[in-house]
């Protein structure tokens, strides 16, 4: 069984345009450096390592194996259109 704390925190922008993220979320991650992205309707941050060189060193082994530049860049393109269209309302 997998257990973990569901945390929701109010957080206040700076005028430098920063946020603080608590000190036991940093700690339960373990990690200084997150990913944010903006789905259109609402932005997400997750953590994400220090050193992703390090971090992706064989994740990739054996993956991708059929898939072509082409695809990778058709479905890419098709998720940022998706996004900007709820972004936009559109």
């Amino acid at each position: 069984m997998v257990f973990f704390m569901k945390m929701r925190k109010r957080m206040k922008i700076s005028k430098g345009g920063q946020i603080s993220i608590p000190a036991p979320i940093r700690k339960r991650w373990g990690t200084r450096t997150v990913t944010l992205e903006d789905r259109g309707d609402e932005i997400v941050l997750k953590p994400a390592p220090d050193d992703p060189i390090a971090a992706a060193a064989g994740a990739f082994a054996g993956e991708g194996r059929g898939v072509g530049l082409d695809t990778i860049r058709r479905e890419e393109r098709e998720a940022e259109l998706e996004a900007e269209e709820r972004k936009f309302g559109l």
